[in-house]
């Protein structure tokens, strides 16, 4: 299977991988990448198999995805690296960690919970039916989108932050995005936390009501090494508040005293 295709900034030993949510694509961090690159690290963002320039995966689940981290940090040549998981990308980064946390150096984990929620079925078909409905009567991504959109962001976003994660979302091959949702819906990785021995740092939007401040938190409670730190921002933090998240990140890469340096495999 071939490895994502992913962007990349900076040089050094020591790598970082920033995981998209189900909305984005590695083109959304164009701007927060190099932000939160310290020197002597290099930083990667991926395309989600299925998403931008990287192939699809069959089937579609959190076990696939978080195998395919593993397949860009062998083709990077990366031993491991710091995942920073944005949404979705926080519960792929939460996989992997699990699966493989040899190649698992640190977790940053962004506007995330460790599960979709209960699983009664009933709060699944709700969420799909918001999020998949308006395709399913004829929607093209780009009305999805803007509908979608402006419920994440926090009060004081401005409105190039639509703007830009609209036009993301936009490209998202439909197919996609129905089976990454589909995939979403059956998370759950609560049991596994207690069990995750490295270090992370947990961010929260204040604002957020798809990833709440509360659940997040309760998050960071259960991991062992884990920081937690609220961000005056929405679902979207980091690209509604980039400096304060890019400087959340590098703090927390600098902490990594001990970090094994990784070189070319």
């Amino acid at each position: 299977m071939d490895a994502p295709r992913w962007i990349e900034t900076g040089s050094g030993s020591r790598g970082l991988v920033f995981l998209h949510g189900v909305s984005g694509g590695a083109a959304g961090a164009l701007d927060i990448l190099p932000r939160m690159t310290l020197p002597g690290w290099r930083g990667l963002a991926w395309d989600m198999p299925g998403y931008g320039a990287s192939a699809p995966v069959e089937p579609v689940s959190f076990d696939t995805l978080a195998g395919a981290v593993v397949d860009l940090l062998d083709e990077a040549g990366l031993d491991s690296a710091v995942l920073v998981g944005h949404s979705m990308g926080g519960m792929i980064a939460l996989q992997a960690a699990v699966r493989f946390p040899e190649r698992v150096a640190g977790l940053v984990l962004a506007c995330c919970t460790p599960a979709f929620g209960a699983a009664s079925g009933a709060l699944q078909k709700a969420f799909l039916d918001r999020r998949l409905g308006p395709l399913d009567d004829g929607a093209s991504m780009r009305e999805l989108a803007i509908e979608v959109i402006p419920t994440m962001i926090g009060p004081g976003s401005e409105a190039e932050v639509v703007h830009d994660a609209v036009d993301l979302m936009a490209r998202i091959s439909p197919d996609s995005y129905r089976a990454a949702m589909h995939a979403l819906v059956r998370f759950d990785q609560r049991a596994a936390l207690p069990a995750l021995g490295m270090p992370a740092l947990v961010l929260a939007g204040t604002h957020d009501t798809v990833s709440t401040p509360l659940v997040v938190r309760r998050m960071a409670e259960r991991l062992p090494l884990a920081t937690y730190r609220e961000l005056d921002a929405g679902h979207l933090a980091p690209f509604e508040e980039p400096e304060a998240f890019a400087a959340e990140v590098r703090g927390f890469l600098a902490g990594l005293d001990n970090l094994p340096v990784t070189g070319t495999r």
